[in-house]
């Protein structure tokens, strides 16, 4: 069939023949491509089609006539109408190998670099990985309910339990929600700007088995605090009790200001034996199992000996630094958020670590500024957001030349981007190792040593 022949609402038969970045299978027609949710490589599908642009379309799958072999049925019950997962009805092995052909597929296409890419490293159990649940409330059928926004929507699914999620953290939604409703609590309404409370967020130490509950509220005053307090101390295993107030009508999750309703200010966890504080706010990794893994690689590619000064772009609250601080002879860090500086501040104090000096500003500023001051690194850690280094930080490493860059990225696109800059200017890269940190989800993380030749 021709494209130019194509019509909304046309039921047609393609066969898939990729993914996307998404997990949406790609099928074409006459060299068309259409994007088709839950569809796998190798089959063969009859599809409607729902949107038609210049060069792409969408349609949506009604029926697959030959199954691929790495097709699995999804166990959670709301998978098809939830944006957390993408790939739960993609086979785990088939999870890996799609996440690793990503990695290389992009560095060959964007950073024209040849280089190996191992197996990424998966889970042993791919399931309750997370220690973070963040989840909006809303009213669903006239009740109170907690859940996970629809597909491209902001209409709360009501659930009971989300399979990603530790089961600890997933009870304790259970229960604030159930406590909640008992005592008449108003969500927050996103059209009215009127209610009181907008989420509930849990974060759990993997390794302490402490828990904390956050409650998102429009205003300092929530009706019954003392007894919803009351009553989840009784039904659970808690360490810590927090309200942030968020009275702003935004779709940003919290506010300027958080308070202790009971217990700690904090949980504590550890990674690789270090102890970190958590607040409310903390940024943290949220599958602690595979953090483990991730810095693992990190602290290998880095080869340090006690003799090195390191320097950590994007150091968060100090959790790649600090580890790298037990092996260095100085580590600096730098962060934009200054909460974080002041966690990464007290989370070394914490572990006795007095070889680390932490600053809060714009990497690309601040690293120039240390360099001209005469501190340059042996070794350069960038843990850079998805839109990866900045030019004028890239332009710096250039011009220090330590004698490794370690690169951890949470997108493989802007990796691919930095590393073409970086081997152009005298780096040899060998192997960029994928780490699966979100199973079930088509985010990929991955771990490269660039060596200056």
């Amino acid at each position: 069939m021709e494209a130019s022949l194509l019509k909304k609402n046309q039921s047609i038969e393609l066969t898939i023949e990729d993914l996307t970045h998404d997990g949406s299978g790609v099928g074409k027609i006459d060299g068309y491509p259409l994007f088709i949710p839950n569809t796998l490589p190798g089959e063969k599908v009859t599809a409607k089609i729902i949107k038609l642009n210049k060069n792409y379309g969408f349609a949506r799958m009604e029926n697959i006539e030959t199954v691929s072999p790495n097709r699995v049925e999804p166990p959670c019950a709301v998978y098809s109408k939830c944006g957390g997962c993408s790939l739960q009805h993609l086979s785990y092995e088939g999870q890996l190998e799609f996440k690793r052909n990503q990695v290389e597929e992009t560095m060959k296409r964007i950073g024209k670099l040849n280089v190996e890419v191992p197996a990424a490293l998966g889970m042993e159990n791919p399931w309750r990985y997370r220690n973070k649940s963040q989840v909006p409330v809303g009213f669903v059928n006239g009740k109170l309910t907690a859940g996970f926004y629809q597909k491209r929507s902001h209409a709360i699914i009501d659930m009971s339990t989300c399979l990603i999620h530790n089961e600890q953290g997933d009870l304790a939604v259970q229960k604030a929600r159930e406590i909640l409703a008992k005592y008449g609590t108003e969500p927050y309404d996103e059209k009215t700007g009127k209610g009181d409370i907008r989420h509930i967020m849990t974060r759990f130490a993997h390794t302490t088995g402490q828990l904390m509950i956050v409650f998102v509220t429009t205003k300092e005053r929530l009706p019954f605090k003392d007894e919803i307090v009351r009553d989840l101390t009784e039904q659970l295993e808690l360490t810590s009790i927090v309200q942030n107030i968020n009275p702003h009508k935004t779709n940003v999750i919290f506010g300027d200001r958080t308070k202790t309703l009971w217990g700690k200010d904090i949980i504590e966890d550890t990674i690789h034996g270090i102890r970190f504080a958590i607040s409310a706010r903390s940024f943290y990794q949220v599958n602690p199992l595979q953090t483990e893994v991730l810095y693992q690689q990190a602290i290998d590619a880095a080869e340090l000996t006690g003799e090195e000064t390191v320097i950590d772009a994007y150091c968060g609250i100090g959790s790649i630094s600090l580890c790298l601080a037990k092996k260095a002879k100085h580590v600096y860090g730098v962060e934009i958020v200054d909460q974080a500086i002041q966690d990464a501040r007290v989370n070394a104090e914490l572990n006795e670590l007095t070889n680390t000096t932490f600053e809060t500003g714009k990497a690309e500023e601040v690293i120039p500024a240390w360099y001209k001051a005469g501190i340059v690194a042996d070794v350069l850690v960038v843990d850079p957001p998805r839109k990866g280094c900045d030019e004028k930080l890239l332009e710096t490493i250039l011009a220090m030349k330590p004698k490794k860059v370690v690169y951890v990225s949470c997108n493989p696109g802007t990796l691919a981007r930095d590393m073409k800059i970086l081997t152009e200017g005298g780096y040899v890269a060998k192997k960029v190792q994928p780490v699966d940190m979100f199973p079930m989800t088509t985010h990929i993380e991955a771990v490269t040593v660039l060596d200056l030749n």
